[in-house]
């Protein structure tokens, strides 16, 4: 009966599996300006400028230009956007490299 009043909002348990899928369909299909990745030692290093993110049959990849700088599984993915929400940071098993890695990629603005 009002399901009108409903909004998309997210689970309450953030290590859920549903607030982790909520998340990556939040994020999926946003434009980046520039993509760190965060070493062992706290040092955050750009890995790449431009590009966007993509979910696609359940994994999450970060892309530049040709390239796919991470790619992981949305179920085991920790994935939180910053408190200025500029941009997303993103922890998990990165397939691509097969290791643990931790990136953040800022948002390119624009007004929808």
């Amino acid at each position: 009966m009002f399901k009108f009043l409903r909004r998309d909002k997210p689970p309450k348990n953030t290590d859920s599996v549903e607030f982790k899928r909520w998340m990556a369909k939040k994020i999926d299909g946003k434009l980046t300006r520039y993509i760190l990745e965060r070493g062992t030692d706290g040092v955050e290093a750009v890995i790449g400028k431009g590009g966007f993110l993509s979910v696609l049959e359940d994994e999450l990849s970060v892309i530049c230009g040709e390239k796919t700088l991470f790619k992981a599984k949305v179920d085991t993915l920790i994935a939180w956007e910053f408190l200025s929400l500029e941009g997303v940071t993103l922890t998990g098993f990165d397939l691509i490299q097969g290791k643990e890695r931790t990136v953040l990629a800022y948002y390119k603005y624009h007004r929808d």
